[in-house]
């Protein structure tokens, strides 16, 4: 068989990284030495990599994360009372199998995001599906959700999600609706996938700050006893930056 209807059937059957591999080593004079078993495995390899590589960028965009942060970035020295041994859980990932929450508070500038995206991103390396929404975008969304009668279809997508980030929880007063919104979020996701929540507000403070204390206690209920936490302290890493 000729190499143009070779290429040509594998691009046809959606093999393109095996296509782009069959090509290269019709044109590399030295892979024409190996054996059939070794092209082979070329070209499985090209594709398993091709497919992993789009996948990852599919969930990647899905999940809207502001920063390209990763775990392996962090910085350590910057004595910001991030736990060495918490972090190496939760790098691991397990805590997400296990239907658990994170939850990071501390001054602004601290890091608080960077870390969220960067266990987001490392989940969707893994081929875990990842959201995140600032809670001032996700009460936007919310609003525009009711306004086109689409608020169950709004609330079935974040639950479809394994990872949901909400971020900068605490910013501005909650309107009551919202609160009932962010209830039936949790509510959806309990014991059933993981959220991580950063905040300016310590834990111990959010009962007051939803200032309602039946949705308070069901809110926190659900989010709160089920989480590992990380209490982060120091100045402002943008201020530090800044002033480097």
């Amino acid at each position: 068989m000729l190499r143009e209807p070779l290429y040509q059937g594998l691009q046809d059957l959606g093999l393109r990284g095996m296509a782009r591999e069959f090509d290269k080593q019709t044109k590399t004079p030295d892979l024409q030495s190996l054996t059939f078993d070794e092209r082979l495995g070329f070209l499985i390899d090209h594709e398993r990599t091709e497919r992993m590589s789009y996948r990852l960028a599919q969930r990647l965009r899905w999940a809207k994360l502001p920063q390209n942060a990763a775990i392996e970035d962090l910085d350590h020295r910057a004595g910001r009372g991030l736990d060495r041994g918490l972090w190496a859980r939760l790098i691991d990932l397990g805590w997400i199998q296990q239907n658990l929450n994170v939850l990071i508070c501390g001054p602004t500038g601290v890091g608080k995001s960077y870390i969220a995206c960067a266990l987001g991103h490392a989940a969707c390396r893994q081929d875990i599906s990842v959201r995140y929404l600032r809670l001032p975008r996700l009460v936007e969304e919310l609003v525009k959700a009711e306004a086109l009668h689409r608020k169950g279809a709004f609330f079935k997508t974040l639950a479809k999600a394994r990872l949901l980030v909400i971020d900068d929880f605490g910013l501005a007063p909650l309107a009551d609706q919202t609160k009932r919104d962010l209830l039936e979020i949790l509510e959806d996701r309990y014991e059933k996938a993981s959220t991580i929540i950063t905040s300016q507000i310590p834990v111990e403070k959010w009962h007051a700050y939803i200032d309602e204390p039946t949705l308070a206690d069901a809110i926190l209920d659900r989010v709160v006893h089920n989480a590992h936490r990380i209490n982060l302290t120091g100045d402002s890493m943008r201020k530090r930056r800044a002033q480097a």
